[in-house]
């Protein structure tokens, strides 16, 4: 029997904030940025997508990770965004 579980206490939102927080250090060490850049870049990423096409905002996951290279098989950070697109915008182009 769990013991948080009779009391009504509920772990899963505070493990999921605990897994959210262990992310962003993750993020910062890899990258070496701060969480406050990389939602800076995701702002700017909203604002330009949205010249061209509706999106997700709740949705849109912006991250980065590790890959190798092609040309050597060296390790670089990477920017991976996961962007829902809702619908694309009509627009004239010239």
């Amino acid at each position: 029997m769990d013991f948080f579980k009779i009391f009504g206490k509920n772990d899963n939102s505070s493990k999921n904030k605990a897994k959210e927080r262990l992310k962003l250090v993750l993020i910062h060490d890899r990258a070496n940025i701060s969480p406050r850049f990389l939602e800076m870049i995701k702002g700017d990423m909203i604002r330009v997508i949205s010249d061209y096409m509706e999106i997700d905002e709740q949705g849109l996951d912006i991250k980065f990770t590790r890959t190798k290279r092609d040309s050597d098989n060296t390790p670089i950070p990477a920017l991976v965004a996961n962007i829902p697109i809702i619908k694309m915008k009509d627009k004239d182009l010239e």
